[in-house]
């Protein structure tokens, strides 16, 4: 039987007092108003899921490194500005990783040895570009960038050969690598909110999308070909 410790929305300030069990798999502090955790969390080595979204944590210990069973974890909504590097030895960490809401500036490029890793999210920070190698993150089914500054995607966003959404709404984006027509696995497609002035003929390629939004792009220039997309069954959101 799985070991639970279900504490989301107490209003705790700090987990003093608090047990947590040695045989810990799964351990929900969500919603609460934590600005540290003890370091005695990270030696729980059978932890599976962490939540602590909705905190006021500003950083996290380099010792969650040692959560090598863990395959979800959720960070959101806090203060980071930052994450440490050893997230990146995470090699459990296989159904969600959420840093959305913080302060990143940076996408952490130590998320890109998460190799086995198939849901990441970064939404609502502050991070301008991302790394030149993305190559890492084979087995990701949805990446979710949407609400930061982004103004350029690496070529490297191609080799993503498991991609099955890719959320780019709210960006500063004007064009898109040539090589995003290489993500044949791709279902859904979003661009809102940018700064697009066309779109890079590859896309075409993508045989399996099914849901296309370009809305509020107000200077993009529509290709001749993506009418012709649409009757093959994409649902174009202009």
């Amino acid at each position: 039987m799985t070991t639970r410790l279900e504490l989301s929305g107490q209003g705790l300030t700090s987990l003093s007092g608090t047990t947590l069990p040695a045989t810990l798999e799964y351990l929900d502090l969500y919603d609460n108003r934590l600005t540290s955790v003890p370091d005695e969390l990270w030696s729980l080595s059978r932890l599976r899921v962490l939540n602590l979204a909705t905190n006021r944590l500003t950083s996290i210990s380099p010792s969650i490194g040692a959560l090598r069973q863990l395959h979800t974890l959720d960070l959101g909504h806090n203060e980071l500005s930052a994450v440490p590097d050893e997230l990146g030895e995470l090699s459990g960490l296989t159904e969600y990783l959420y840093l959305s809401d913080n302060r990143l500036t940076a996408f952490p490029a130590v998320l890109c040895s998460l190799g086995r890793l198939k849901y990441l999210g970064c939404t609502d920070n502050r991070i301008s570009t991302l790394p030149e190698d993305l190559s890492g993150l084979t087995s990701l089914r949805e990446l979710r960038l949407y609400g930061n500054g982004l103004t350029e995607l690496p070529e490297s966003l191609g080799t993503l050969s498991s991609l099955r959404e890719l959320h780019l709404r709210k960006n500063r984006l004007t064009s898109l690598p040539e090589s995003i027509g290489e993500l044949s696995e791709l279902r859904q497609l979003d661009l809102r909110e940018n700064r697009l002035t066309a779109l890079p003929d590859s896309l075409v390629r993508l045989s399996k999308l099914d849901k296309l939004d370009l809305r509020w792009n107000k200077d993009l220039r529509e290709p001749l070909w993506l009418a012709d997309f649409e009757a093959l069954g994409c649902m174009v959101l202009r």
